[in-house]
């Protein structure tokens, strides 16, 4: 079974990716620094949450 994400965490995500869908990459650690670069998130975990949403997004919109 997989994580249950808040839906605020999604939005967010999902936002981003329309917006700015080709900054973003396959690659987590790439994803936390643009998540950064494009957000005021301020918490670690927060960031870490929204970029592992990003790229489990990317990744099924490319399968």
């Amino acid at each position: 079974m997989g994580n249950i994400r808040p839906s605020f965490i999604k939005i967010r995500a999902i936002r981003l990716c329309e917006e700015h869908g080709e900054k973003f990459t396959n690659d987590f650690d790439h994803n936390k620094v643009v998540v950064s670069q494009l957000t005021d998130v301020e918490s670690k975990k927060l960031r870490n949450w929204i970029a592992g949403y990003v790229t489990r997004y990317r990744q099924r919109r490319t399968d």
